[in-house]
């Protein structure tokens, strides 16, 4: 267990503490692999409790590379695994607002009368633990997921992106915020959701994935017409009239840190 400090310019600077305080919730840790994490600066993690957790993981040895997604500061995306999870070695479901395929806008005039927002960013910066003074940008949420699928994991295949509401407006951003993308994988290709989101679980069935809701899959399981080691490729889906309403997913609810290899 490592307790994350305060840096030391959140008590000499009165009267600015709430900007260089260490904030860090478990929404915004993934653990990638044995030798890398992601931690996400956004609403709710600031980028000073990134820096004392990545200073914390390296002197520990505890991995090799720690990877900053820094999201939009915004309370519909709250936290990275409100906007991507894994889904299995090669797939990756997203929010595609975030991610290198955004449509462009015209050029209106207000684009030159106002500054650009930089709260709509999304910045990639890979730090590894032998050249913490160099780290690496990725220029997209994808390029960073297929970066892992292919080199952490060892992944074969091509690496897919299944986007929350099919890719589609408005049913994208809508979905999101009913949890389409804060997803939990029990196992390599067998992963927890909600049932509200349509559009994308029509996404997971263009995808080779089979449906289930719970209450089918357990009575299947005790009645021993599916067996659990066997399952693969398969969105489970769970009631969710209640849970989403308070902004939280499984992937929020569980916090996996220790995981099997794949």
């Amino acid at each position: 267990v490592l307790e994350i400090p305060d840096p030391i310019q959140h008590f000499l600077r009165p009267g600015e503490e709430d900007d260089h305080r260490t904030t860090l919730e478990g929404g915004d840790v993934m653990m990638v692999s044995s030798n890398h994490v992601l931690i996400g600066v956004s609403e709710r993690t600031s980028a000073y409790g990134a820096n004392e957790a990545i200073k914390l993981l390296f002197d520990n040895n505890v991995v090799e590379k720690v990877t900053v997604v820094k999201i939009p500061n915004k309370r519909d995306f709250m936290h990275i695994d409100t906007v991507f999870t894994q889904v299995k070695r090669n797939v990756w479901t997203l929010l595609s607002s975030i991610s290198k395929y955004q449509p462009q806008n015209p050029l209106e005039p207000i684009n030159f009368l106002i500054a650009s927002d930089n709260k709509e960013a999304t910045e990639i910066i890979q730090f590894n633990k032998r050249f913490p003074e160099v780290p690496k940008s990725f220029e997209s949420i994808e390029s960073l997921l297929d970066d892992i699928s292919q080199n952490d994991l060892k992944s074969i295949e091509p690496t897919k992106f299944i986007y929350s509401g099919n890719g589609t407006f408005p049913y994208d951003a809508r979905e999101q915020w009913t949890d389409s993308c804060n997803l939990l994988a029990l196992k390599e290709g067998v992963v927890l959701g909600y049932d509200r989101n349509d559009k994308t679980i029509e996404a997971f069935k263009n995808n080779g994935f089979k449906i289930v809701k719970v209450k089918d899959l357990i009575n299947d399981l005790e009645s021993g017409k599916v067996n659990a080691d066997t399952i693969t490729d398969t969105l489970v889906l769970m009631p969710s009239a209640e849970l989403s309403r308070a902004r939280g997913g499984f992937h929020c609810m569980s916090l996996p840190i220790l995981r099997d290899e794949l």
